[in-house]
């Protein structure tokens, strides 16, 4: 029986949804004992290792390019991106930081006016502001003190999504006169020579096993990304955008199954607001590209 695409895309999105939850849970396992900096290392080690094989093939063209600025702060923000992503998943409850994660959607908006000189609108302006209110409500401003509703960790998560926001908004520059692979190479290599000296400042040798699951997580997280890849690719994207979003109810069911996590009312309540403006946005986009299709040329 043949799959149809947007099936087979859905296949694939789930893949990627399951496989960061895995990633993520092992983050915060082995968070006691290997900081943020540390596992970011192995995690970009691990991406080189995978994609050896594919680089071997053809490394003149896997490393062609003309801009390789942009490349260079694509990588170091995406690192940064992942040390602040990685801490933020060791200290907060998954759903919690799977939810803040999501806001990276809601900084696209005001980098596509800035960065690429997109016009923006007033609905997709409203949607990212109504996004922003549920992230308030998932941090609960006035509850507890300032420590309470904005810590590092949460501020972590929002930097994070930030940066990956950034390196998404390049991405959309390289993409214009680069291949996908040529970016998925560099982000691994260089994400691997910028990972190495925060490493060094909390180095220590893991234990066999340990170096076992830091391998593992490395692994999953450079498969979870190119599941993502394919099924972007193999179905439409207004139709795949949403099934990302099951991750959260897999986190949820991580962190209560692993690590008796609870996830709280405002949590619940601000991610599904979140979740929401997202998806508006990127149904939005899907449906100005559609129009812009259609025009006559």
């Amino acid at each position: 029986m043949s799959l149809t695409p947007n099936l087979r895309g859905a296949l694939w999105m789930l893949a990627s949804a399951v496989g960061f939850t895995v990633m993520t849970t092992l983050i915060k396992f082995l968070g006691a004992d290997y900081p943020a900096a540390l596992q970011t290392f192995y995690r970009q080690l691990a991406g080189v290792i995978v994609l050896l094989p594919l680089i071997a093939r053809d490394w003149r063209g896997a490393f062609r390019t003309t801009r390789p600025g942009i490349l260079i702060f694509r990588s170091s923000a995406g690192v940064l991106g992942l040390i602040l992503g990685f801490y933020a998943y060791q200290k907060l409850p998954l759903a919690d930081a799977n939810a803040l994660s999501f806001t990276r959607t809601l900084w696209l908006v005001p980098l596509a006016a800035f960065v690429l000189r997109e016009p923006i609108g007033p609905w997709r302006i409203g949607a990212a502001l109504v996004g922003f209110g549920g992230v308030l409500i998932m941090l609960r401003p006035g509850a507890g003190g300032m420590d309470a509703w904005m810590g590092w960790p949460q501020a972590c998560a929002l930097i994070s999504a930030l940066l990956f926001a950034l390196t998404i908004t390049g991405m959309k520059v390289m993409t214009r006169d680069h291949r996908p692979f040529v970016l998925l190479v560099y982000a691994a290599v260089l994400g691997l020579v910028f990972a190495i000296p925060p490493a060094l400042f909390v180095w220590r040798w893991p234990s066999w096993p340990d170096l076992g699951l830091l391998a593992a997580m490395g692994v999953i997280g450079t498969l979870t990304q190119g599941a993502y890849i394919k099924g972007m690719e193999a179905g439409e994207a207004a139709v795949m955008a949403p099934i990302d979003y099951t991750r959260l109810v897999f986190a949820v069911g991580a962190g209560l199954l692993f690590f008796h996590e609870v996830p709280k009312p405002a949590t619940l309540a601000g991610a599904a607001i979140v979740v929401a403006s997202t998806l508006f946005i990127s149904w939005r986009e899907h449906k100005l590209a559609q129009r812009a299709k259609a025009q006559p040329a």
